[in-house]
């Protein structure tokens, strides 16, 4: 049996050999290929980094956008709410300054109505003897400044005071002034003179008288023959004798077309005679209308209605007294100023404060005077 069974080698001799590993086990690979995954790891983990951050940054630079955006509308709205402040601002300082004029309003107001009854009274006499004057200097009105003087006579006896006597006893000597002196309507004078210009254009010159005449006879019945004779006779008897004035020339003389100067004339010589008047020159007033009244008796035919009317008017017009001295009232502006530089007194007798001074009832009287407003 043992030829059979073929030479085994022994045991020692049949272990396998020895071989090395495979390359992917060695450490070194080991360790490579960790710190490829490693590298690989950082690399992917750092791109998800990068790529967060891009998002973030995308997400910040958007919303920074956004911000912006919202910024310029908030500083555009914050500027128009600047200016619409502004336009407040505006009214309201209108408004103040007119609240202010209208405080000083209401102060000029309270101090007009806190005045003293007396010192309301010295003001409307003060004016009325003002007027009073202005009508004599100005005008020359008698009856005017009598009537301003009588009122402010009367306003001061309506309120009696010891204080007023002085100036009640110059009012009444002027009041004897003025009623002494002689009345002159001046404006009825004017008044007539102006009537007589526009009746000067009518008025028949002396010449135009005979043809009238004539007309006039002509006009009447026929005569028998012993009248005409008689007339005839007369006529020619009353040509053998002539009386004329050589001091004044003849009216019949005048040329007709010398009438329209000779109208003009008087009409020019009656408005100087009216500005006179008005200036109060008595001797300018005077002469022209002596010269017009003599104008009229020489050229006009005097027998007529309205010559004699108008000659009349100008004889009465001339004994006007014109051009006569007015007083100026000085007793009574002299007493009126010493009074007003007396002290300021009530109505009751008491002082009253200075303008400077605080007044306690002006808050009372504005809140008195608020309901009436309103009402």
């Amino acid at each position: 049996m043992s030829s059979d069974i073929p030479n085994l080698p022994p045991i020692e001799t049949l272990r396998p050999a020895s071989v090395s590993p495979p390359s992917w086990r060695r450490p070194s690979a080991i360790i490579a290929a960790l710190a490829l995954a490693l590298l690989g790891w950082q690399w992917v983990e750092t791109r998800s980094r990068l790529a967060d951050l891009q998002e973030e940054l995308a997400r910040r630079l958007s919303d920074g956008d956004s911000v912006a955006k919202e910024s310029r509308t908030l500083a555009k709205q914050a500027q128009e709410s600047l200016q619409d402040l502004q336009g407040k601002v505006g009214a309201l300082e209108a408004r103040l300054a007119e609240s202010q004029g209208q405080q000083v309003a209401l102060e000029a107001m309270y101090q007009e109505f806190s005045r003293s009854r007396d010192d309301r009274v010295l003001a409307e006499v003060e004016q009325a003897v003002v007027i009073a004057v202005q009508q004599l200097q100005l005008a020359g009105n008698v009856q005017a400044a009598l009537f301003a003087l009588q009122t402010a006579d009367a306003r001061l006896g309506s309120v009696e005071r010891p204080q007023w006597l002085p100036l009640r006893k110059a009012i009444a000597g002027d009041l004897d002034t003025l009623k002494a002196l002689p009345q002159v309507d001046s404006a009825g004078i004017a008044l007539k003179l102006e009537t007589l210009i526009g009746r000067l254009d009518s008025l028949p010159l002396a010449f135009e008288a005979k043809p009238r005449a004539a007309a006039h006879a002509a006009e009447q019945a026929e005569p028998s023959w012993a009248k005409r004779l008689l007339l005839e006779f007369w006529n020619e008897f009353s040509q053998l004798v002539r009386v004329e004035r050589m001091d004044r020339p003849d009216p019949a003389l005048l040329a007709p077309s010398n009438a329209v100067f000779l109208r003009e004339n008087l009409k020019l010589r009656i408005m100087n005679a009216r500005l006179a008047l008005l200036s109060r020159d008595g001797n300018t007033f005077r002469e022209d209308v002596r010269i017009c009244a003599d104008w009229l008796e020489r050229y006009f035919d005097v027998h007529n209605a309205a010559v004699a009317a108008a000659l009349a008017d100008l004889v009465e017009i001339q004994k006007t007294p014109v051009g006569i001295d007015l007083p100026n009232l000085q007793a009574t502006q002299t007493a009126l100023r010493s009074l007003q530089a007396l002290p300021s007194r009530r109505a009751d007798g008491a002082v009253a404060p200075a303008s400077g001074a605080p007044t306690a009832p002006a808050p009372a009287a504005v809140r008195h005077a608020a309901p009436a407003t309103k009402n």
